[in-house]
């Protein structure tokens, strides 16, 4: 199959991301997005590489954004197809695939049972990818499907990494143990780096800021550990979730204040991390709220990277060094301030941030550590679309 049209789309709890990507030359036709659905003050971005917009229209839900998102696709004068049958693949991000899907595969109704199975453990992911899967089977239907698990890329960790220490009966009749997430992020900058440092043999580090956040310890090519777990709650302060908390805070919690399970799920996933510490999610409202002055704001930064450093001590520790340190997403990309925080005062494991060169605007990817820096620390730009797009395509078109 040639000049394959791959849709990609990425569903989130109120968002939907898409860009049509000609393959195999990776030539990005269209991209855009849906922020605030089914939420006062709506909006929908589109780029068709000449022309662009952005307006702000009522969308109530997922399945008229993605109508939406055709209609434009086909527009006569954004759109960059002539009918939904020039689109040969559609690639979805599926965050939890659980444990038996180790690369991106061909959606079925066993693919589809299986992400709905796991709704419990990905709860604001699982059920939009699912929703987004069956919208786009209706509207697309003649082009194959692809799910792209963001678990996929890290089930190369060994047992010491991803088995907890408990009975070992959850593991092996339960399935429960540590999947990590954010998987086409850090597997797309780590192949990254890797081709930028011209490394044959590799100990990366990467660092994935966004209103989620994980980091992924890499070596060779190969995940052997990320921060986040069996669902992605835990490790990192994240925008609304809480990253890692002692367990006995939850028995706590329902034993004596009288939390129900729910009522603790939904402050650990809704309630915490940046929103539970200062009552905003967004790292740039808080920046700008902590320069003003606000001791709340201040002291969020202050964990959210406090938190990032205790993992980057443990990861150049399992991988006994390290060759690069990676930051990316909304916040790792653009945020020169939390990069800072990150940075400084850890001289000692080799790493020295050049601080003029992290205050620089640059596209693509950036070196910011210093001279003396014997870790390198790169700003490297992710592009999930693109990896999935290359995962839905090399399926769909085995060598």
């Amino acid at each position: 199959m040639s000049n394959t049209n791959v849709l990609v789309i990425n569903a989130g709890s109120s968002s939907l991301k898409f860009q049509v990507i000609e393959m195999p030359s990776k030539k990005v036709k269209c991209k855009g997005g849906i922020e605030r659905i089914g939420l006062e003050n709506s909006s929908f971005s589109y780029s068709n590489m000449t022309e662009s917009f952005k307006k702000n229209i009522e969308i109530p839900d997922h399945s008229f954004g993605l109508q939406t998102i055709n209609e434009t696709l086909t527009d006569a004068k954004y759109g960059v197809i002539s009918s939904t049958s020039d689109i040969h693949i559609v690639g979805h991000r599926v965050v939890h695939g659980g444990r038996k899907y180790s690369d991106s595969t061909l959606i079925d109704q066993e693919v589809k049972d299986q992400i709905k199975n796991l709704f419990e453990l990905a709860p604001l992911h699982n059920p939009l990818n699912l929703a987004g899967i069956e919208i786009a089977e209706k509207i697309f239907p003649n082009a194959k499907q692809v799910a792209a698990f963001d678990t996929a890329f890290h089930q190369t960790m060994p047992k010491v990494a991803y088995q907890y220490a408990i009975p070992n009966k959850f593991l092996n009749d339960h399935k429960i143990r540590a999947y990590g997430f954010h998987g086409n992020s850090h597997k797309y900058v780590s192949e990254k780096a890797i081709e930028y440092l011209e490394l044959s043999s590799s100990k990366l580090i990467t660092i994935h800021l966004g209103n989620g956040c994980s980091m992924s310890a890499i070596k060779d090519g190969e995940c052997i550990e990320n921060s986040l777990g069996f669902g992605p709650m835990n490790g990192l302060v994240m925008g609304t979730r809480s990253g890692d908390i002692d367990q006995s805070v939850i028995v706590y919690l329902q034993k004596k204040l009288g939390y129900t399970i729910e009522e603790v799920n939904t402050l650990l996933q809704k309630q915490s991390g940046l929103m539970g510490l200062t009552g905003m999610s967004d790292v740039r409202d808080i920046q700008e709220k902590a320069e003003a002055g606000d001791k709340n704001c201040q002291f969020a930064l202050e964990l959210m990277t406090y938190r990032i450093k205790k993992y980057l001590g443990a990861y150049i520790s399992i991988l006994n060094g390290a060759d690069a340190i990676i930051f990316t997403a909304g916040i790792g990309e653009n945020s020169a301030k939390i990069r800072e925080m990150v940075c400084e005062n850890l001289s000692f494991l080799g790493i020295e941030l050049a601080k003029n060169k992290n205050n620089e605007q640059s596209l693509g990817i950036h070196e910011i550590h210093s001279e003396n820096s014997r870790i390198k620390i790169l700003i490297i730009p992710t592009n999930e679309e693109l990896e999935i797009a290359k995962q839905s395509y090399n399926l769909c078109n085995p060598k």
